[in-house]
């Protein structure tokens, strides 16, 4: 895409404490971006950091 550019976002790492639902496009661009915005839902305070399956195994890794 000529002409369009992308602002440098600041990162800040975190420790994983908290998991939250979030409601995602499955549309991703060629650098495994979201190409649509990705929408908090709300806390998952009856779920742990250990019980969310990891991105790494593909789509259906994290359906559910």
């Amino acid at each position: 895409m000529r002409g369009i550019r992308r602002a440098v976002l600041d990162v800040t790492l975190v420790r994983p404490e908290l998991v939250a639902e979030v409601s995602a496009s499955t549309a991703v661009d060629q650098g495994g971006v979201f190409r649509l915005p990705v929408r908090f839902e709300r806390w998952r305070l009856g779920v742990t950091v250990d019980e969310v399956p990891l991105f790494s195994g593909g789509p259906s890794a994290a359906a559910g």
